[in-house]
């Protein structure tokens, strides 16, 4: 409970710290493009309920779908690399040569193939995903001991039951913390894709406070956008915190 209560007094101290600095810098510049962090909070509590979780629900879909997309097929590609040699030979040189293409160079690519719906938006979100899961699950199931496998067939386990004990854990634990990793980039590139083809969605919201010139309201934008980052992040970190219990 004492921990608890130390993490979030931490929390609340760095949040306090972040509108301080925040609140300097306003002094500084008094200029406003920069407003201070009062008028943006007031604009952000005055804006319209179902605007909000209208916008904010199409973002978190977006990166609900893209994420659920990389870790399938993440999952299954890596699974098949960390336990087949042959398909690891394979498919290696694949990942290895479209792994460092900076994804957001592909957006106008995606966008020119898929248009500017929703299946360029998700599709963007897993591009970014996609390859580093595949990448940690592989490494993750490589690193695990064949002894350990050895041990659960000497005592008759099936198949399913080592994927079920050995395999799904062992990939489980990589998986969350590259989605951790990754998903401060997949909410910026999320950003981008908002911006084209769309009327809802947090990036949608903050550019067009922009184009008003409203810039408290789009402060207040750029604060729901990191809210709904820092909720994501928790909700990794309770993940982790359920399903890896063995590691602590």
């Amino acid at each position: 409970m004492k921990r608890r209560l130390w993490h979030i007094a931490r929390l609340l101290l760095v949040f306090l710290a972040m509108n301080l600095i925040w609140y300097l810098l306003y002094l500084l510049l008094h200029h406003p493009i920069l407003p201070s962090p009062g008028p943006v909070y007031r604009a952000m509590f005055e804006l319209e309920g179902r605007d909000v979780a209208l916008n904010v629900g199409y973002s978190l879909l977006r990166i609900f779908e893209g994420v659920v997309l990389a870790l399938v097929i993440g999952l299954l590609i890596g699974l098949l690399m960390g336990r087949s040699p042959f398909w690891n030979r394979v498919l290696d040189p694949v990942v290895y040569l479209t792994y460092p293409i900076p994804k957001i160079a592909l957006l106008p690519v995606v966008m020119l193939f898929f248009g500017l719906g929703e299946t360029s938006k998700v599709l963007m979100i897993t591009l970014i995903l996609l390859f580093q899961i595949i990448i940690s699950v592989r490494d993750g199931i490589k690193a695990i001991p064949e002894s350990t496998y050895d041990v659960l067939t000497s005592i008759g386990a099936t198949t399913a039951q080592k994927f079920w004990n050995v395999t799904l854990p062992g990939a489980l634990s990589v998986i969350l913390s590259t989605i951790r990793i990754s998903l401060g980039t997949a909410i910026s590139v999320l950003f981008f894709t908002e911006i084209y083809g769309t009327e809802h969605g947090m990036g949608f919201f903050i550019m067009d406070a922009w184009l008003r010139l409203d810039y408290s309201e789009m402060y207040a934008g750029i604060l729901l956008f990191s809210f709904v980052g820092f909720v994501l992040f928790l909700l990794v970190d309770l993940l982790d915190h359920r399903f890896m219990k063995w590691r602590k």
